[in-house]
């Protein structure tokens, strides 16, 4: 239990014209006159674009409203490529042009665009000076880089401008709450509002002059108190906010605050949540999920068909751990459906390479959008040499599984798709016996989107005797440790002779009662020739309902290959990083290293295109060189 504690800060002015806030106030005509303006003026900038233009407005449409004065040094920078390292670079993942970059910040859905903010160093591959990158796409795949959005440049957050969440408040305003590491590197947390929220880039953040607005509370360790999340409205009337923290040392927990301005936060005396043995919470997210439909839910929503989810990424593991349960909206009390499955013991968003993750409802198109950030495993000083580190996820939809009800399904967003070729390869009812290997001429095999089904006799999968208790991913010899019921799956990356290869597959372990659990697994131990870079065996269970086909899907993108298992009961990601299996020598594989079952396979293979990532077409702007 956590003692109670409150910061008084001055009331929270927005704007010198703006009056105090109220749930209904409305947006002045001048305001909405200035929305149309800076409409306008976009909508100028793409026209633009569109014909390889620089943006001049034409001088009919030229408009009054002038964009800020931007400080032509705080914008992402261009790389010099390399061709030695530049075949490492994803190709359709979100990856700045250099330098290093992490958690995904404040997404959001604003007057027809995705905004997505971002753990940057402009200085550095590697950690450090931590800025918020900006950035705006009509797709969450093609992106336009603004202007960085905040900088470390006051007291309380000049070691960092760290991790943050958007909220927008009752009359449009749209504010950030967000983690300064202080001189002294303890956490405080800060307020930032966009200057014009009626612009639909909102190129302009102002901070706080009341910053920080929370301290670390008594009990709780000056660098244990980070990531606020997105507020929410209580039954009360007033604002909820979790954050992350622990206590005791190995306790890790959520905190809970209540405001009703904003600036001034009431921390309640009992955790949101808390779990031995679990070390310090990192970016806490708690959000609604139906139990009877496919679509995402903001928190407003609230009835008897719904659960919630609890996630925090674990500071000493590394991973993104989630848990189901019922949230008391009355009390701020959250307790798991299944105590054993409690949240940093149970259940991960992805089993492989992937963290810091923090989900926005899309009001646009009705779905709850995962992002996250994956690192890299090869060594620090191949980043600095090559010039940057890390990316983002293929952004995913999240839903809960409506027919296990145990597991949530994650899927990557239906405009990944747009991507795909327009003819594809296709291999049908592919027989692979015990020990077979296939391959698929396909061509290019770095940029794929890949489809698979497998089938297997279902008498022989229940006539087999071998119990297999033990299996486990992570400790397994991977794809070369034969069992009788597996492995089987799809081989990418691989060069011809296999020197190199990432296998991607199934295994069925059964228990002493007959009964089965199927794995889903990504091997890196022979992705790479290269002994300096970190290779596992990731991976973990899956379910498998009755009559339901064995399925992946495959997102291939050089470096990065995001696996799908049973339309994203479980997710596997894995970084990887080849010597030999590059560009059109890369090959794909289908596999069967089972001993006691034959396997049918269908698979289908689009090439991937490009995604754009350019900067947004403003006057007198560049990318700095």
């Amino acid at each position: 239990m956590m003692a109670s504690s409150t910061t008084t800060t001055t009331p929270l002015i927005l704007h010198e014209n703006l009056p105090e806030l109220t749930a209904t106030r409305r947006l002045s005509i001048a305001k909405v006159l200035s929305g149309i303006l800076v409409s306008v003026l976009v909508t100028c900038a793409l026209v633009a674009l569109i014909n390889n233009q620089t943006y001049e407005p034409p001088a009919a449409t030229k408009c009054a409203t002038q964009l800020p004065n931007i400080d032509l040094k705080r914008v992402p920078g261009k790389l010099d490529s390399s061709a030695e390292v530049e075949w490492q670079r994803s190709a359709y993942h979100f990856q700045p042009d250099k330098n290093f970059i992490s958690d995904p910040d404040g997404p959001m859905y604003h007057m027809g665009w995705y905004h997505l903010f971002y753990q940057y160093n402009p200085k550095s591959a590697i950690w450090g000076n931590i800025t918020w990158g900006h950035s705006v796409s009509k797709d969450m795949i093609n992106w336009f880089h603004l202007p960085f959005a905040m900088v470390p440049d006051h007291w309380y957050d000049i070691e960092g401008v760290m991790t943050g969440s958007a909220t927008v408040l009752p009359n449009g305003q749209i504010i950030m709450l967000y983690t300064g590491n202080a001189y002294d590197l303890s956490q405080v947390q800060c307020l930032a509002y966009a200057v014009n929220s009626s612009d639909p880039l909102l190129i302009e953040w102002k901070k706080y002059e009341g910053n920080p607005v929370l301290f670390p509370p008594p009990g709780v360790g000056y660098k244990d108190f980070r990531d606020p999340s997105t507020l929410w409205l209580g039954p009360d009337g007033e604002y909820r906010m979790v954050m992350g923290s622990k206590h005791n040392e190995t306790i890790g927990c959520a905190l809970i605050y209540h405001t009703t301005n904003f600036t001034h936060f009431e921390l309640k005396e009992e955790v949101l949540h808390a779990v031995p043995h679990t070390g310090m919470w990192e970016c806490v997210d708690l959000y609604p999920v139906s139990t009877v439909h496919t679509n995402g839910l903001d928190m407003v929503y609230n009835g008897p068909d719904v659960k919630y989810v609890l996630k925090q990424s674990g500071d000493e593991d590394r991973h993104d751990w989630y848990a189901i349960g019922s949230y008391d909206v009355v009390n701020d009390k959250w307790y798991p459906d299944d105590p054993e499955n409690d949240v940093g013991i149970g259940l991960r968003y992805d089993f492989g390479k992937f963290y810091a993750s923090k989900t926005f409802y899309d009001q646009h198109k009705k779905r709850r959008v995962l992002w996250g950030y994956v690192g890299e495993t090869d060594p620090q000083k191949y980043d600095i040499s090559k010039g940057w580190a890390n990316i983002l996820n293929i952004p995913r939809t999240v839903v809960l599984d409506t027919k296990t009800k145990t597991n949530l399904i994650q899927w990557p967003i239906e405009e990944t798709e747009n991507l795909r070729s327009k003819t594809y390869n296709e291999f049908k009812d592919v027989e692979l016996r015990p020990g077979s290997l296939v391959p698929l001429e396909i061509g290019t095999a770095t940029q794929l989107d890949i489809v698979a089904t497998f089938e297997i006799d279902q008498k022989m999968l229940e006539s087999t005797l071998e119990a297999d208790v033990l299996f486990n991913c992570t400790t397994s010899e991977g794809s070369v440790a034969r069992g009788v019921l597996g492995p089987f799956g799809v081989v990418v990356l691989a060069d011809a002779q296999r020197s190199e290869q990432l296998p991607v597959y199934f295994y069925i372990a059964k228990d002493i009662d007959g009964t089965s659990r199927t794995y889903f697994c990504a091997d890196e131990t022979r992705s790479s020739k290269d002994v300096s870079v970190g290779k596992w065996v990731y991976g973990s269970s899956v379910p498998i309902l009755p009559g339901e086909k064995y399925n992946m899907r495959l997102l291939v993108d050089h470096s990065i290959v995001e696996g799908f298992a049973q339309n994203g009961r479980t997710v596997v990601t894995s970084r990887v990083y080849p010597t030999k299996a590059i560009y059109n020598a890369a090959k794909v594989f289908l596999f069967n290293n089972a001993t006691g079952i034959s396997v049918k396979a269908s698979i289908k293979i689009w090439k991937m295109a490009k995604a754009e990532l350019n900067p947004f077409p403003l006057p007198g702007w560049t990318f700095e060189l």
